[in-house]
């Protein structure tokens, strides 16, 4: 909301300058987030920490070729490139063009892969006082406030209205990782692992930022799944 704000009362887009900053800034934030929740969910002596990356890494591999076969990344592909062509196709004449930009918007926002991983980071925080990990989603959160800006230029207001589908799909899954996953992983020490794979994937997009090199991002996210299980047999 506030990036339509700012992209409305706006006339000229971000200097090359301001883009490049940000696109920095985004790239640190999110390499430094995403290990520092790998490390806070490292414990114990050496041995036991090494064992820790070793199920990590394991889980991260095994997770990549279960999303691959799943077809993953390919259905987000998909996505983007429906929303790609609301955007190609916008008209600043077509009657459509509100409920385009919402649906290209919403598309764009919920089917990133960051924004599910930030959910679920808040919904299972590594410590034990209860309180989320919300730096992912508020990084994601920066991502998508910087790419309204553009959008409003293109859709005009009603793009806004997209924050309403990214909060209840957020939240969604913020809400059932809480209630649900949580105590179920912490009962069984199972969180930590979770977290740590979270945070390897996170740290991953930064690689992505800074055009390094392409990650198919979705097929990851089985990883989460894996990495409790793998935990749970090797004991």
């Amino acid at each position: 909301m506030i990036g339509g704000v700012v992209g409305l009362a706006r006339s000229t887009p971000l200097a090359p300058q301001s883009q490049m900053f940000f696109k920095t800034a985004l790239g640190v934030f999110t390499a430094f987030f995403g290990l520092r929740l790998t490390w806070l969910s490292l414990s114990g002596p050496f041995p036991a920490i090494l064992k820790q990356i070793v199920i990590a890494l394991l889980a991260v591999m095994l997770g990549k070729l279960l999303g691959k076969l799943l077809g993953l990344q390919k259905a987000s592909n998909h996505l983007g490139q429906y929303a790609r062509r609301l955007i190609e196709n916008n008209r600043p004449g077509d009657p459509h063009r509100a409920s385009n930009g919402l649906n290209a918007c919403a598309v764009l926002f919920c089917a990133a892969p960051l924004g599910i991983l930030g959910a679920v980071q808040d919904g299972l925080p590594p410590g034990a006082d209860g309180s989320g990990y919300f730096y992912t989603l508020a990084v994601k959160a920066l991502m998508d406030g910087l790419a309204m800006t553009g959008f409003v230029a293109l859709f005009g207001a009603g793009a806004m209205l997209s924050a309403l589908p990214v909060f209840v799909f957020q939240a969604s899954i913020t809400l059932v990782c809480s209630l649900y996953a949580e105590p179920f992983l912490r009962l069984h020490g199972l969180l930590d692992s979770v977290n740590s794979v979270s945070g390897l994937i996170v740290a991953t997009v930064a690689l992505v930022i800074f055009e390094v090199k392409k990650v198919e991002l979705a097929d990851f996210l089985p990883s989460l799944a894996v990495a409790p299980l793998i935990t749970w047999i090797w004991r």
